[in-house]
């Protein structure tokens, strides 16, 4: 080897690796750059700001949520309590089926009152059993109200009632339910013995036990009118029977607060069973 050789060969030796270096970081500087573009618009693409909305396509525009309308409510067919005092004191207008249970009997074609001032009553009330019975009557709508208070405070009291029927049960007929001792208040009729329309007829009157508490009067000729016919054993009032209705007891207090006078405390004719009011 001649001097000199071996130096020229280190020369280019390090050139060439100098050169593929430099080749390598070039190539390296270039992807670099390359990556970071790529990535830069990759990230510009996939994050879009908020505000920008694709071209051809409408802003939504924020709606209302549509309030609801609940449907026009079909009226309850009757009976629908007027006034509920509890679920057994309460009242209702004359109903279809109420009327065809009193039409041609207690409430007669021709009857002058109008249905519309009328109203039916279930009360509950104790009977001579001592037992809780359930009871219906009709009475004119002005004093209503009053009549169930009444029946309200004989329950509470226990008052004894033996039968609280519509009159109806008993075809309309006064005497029979008289007889049956059953209380009751509407029935279209007159005064017994007269053309004179009764307070009953206008349901302003109640009859309450009226076979222990008959009517009773004597007539021009002097014999004896009275009212149920069976009713014999309790014309005298003196006599100790816890079903009479006297001034003062606790019956007679009642619908006395509630502006009733009793047919009791007429002069003449006595009706010891019969409460009646006058219309305001």
């Amino acid at each position: 080897m001649q001097p000199g050789t071996g130096s020229v060969a280190k020369r280019i030796f390090y050139i060439f690796i100098l050169t593929l270096l430099s080749g390598l970081l070039v190539f390296s500087i270039i992807m670099m750059v390359k990556y970071y573009k790529e990535s830069t618009a990759e990230n510009n693409n996939n994050k879009q700001p908020e505000s920008m909305v694709e071209i051809g396509t409408p802003t939504p525009t924020p709606t209302e949520a549509p309030s609801f309308v609940s449907p026009t409510p079909t009226p309850i067919p009757s009976p629908t309590p007027v006034i509920d005092y509890t679920d057994d004191f309460y009242m209702t207008r004359i109903t279809e089926d109420i009327l065809k249970r009193i039409e041609g009997k207690s409430y007669p074609e021709g009857a002058t009152i109008s249905i519309d001032d009328l109203r039916w009553l279930h009360v509950m009330h104790y009977g001579f059993d001592g037992e809780v019975h359930e009871g219906e009557l009709i009475v004119n709508h002005e004093v209503a109200h009053d009549v169930l208070e009444i029946f309200k405070e004989l329950f509470e009291i226990k008052y004894p009632i033996e039968k609280i029927r519509l009159i109806d049960e008993y075809n309309a007929e006064d005497e029979a339910s008289m007889e049956d001792n059953n209380s009751s208040a509407f029935c279209y009729r007159t005064i017994a013995e007269s053309d004179i329309l009764s307070n009953h007829a206008k349901g302003l009157a109640i009859d309450i036990n009226p076979l222990y508490n008959p009517y009773v009067y004597e007539r021009k000729d002097g014999s004896l009118f009275l009212q149920p016919e069976n009713a014999g054993d309790y014309v005298d009032r003196d006599a100790d029977n816890p079903y009479y209705i006297k001034k003062d007891d606790a019956c007679y207090q009642i619908f006395i607060n509630h502006g009733f006078t009793l047919g009791g405390d007429w002069k003449s004719k006595k009706d010891y069973q019969h409460f009646e009011r006058e219309l305001s």
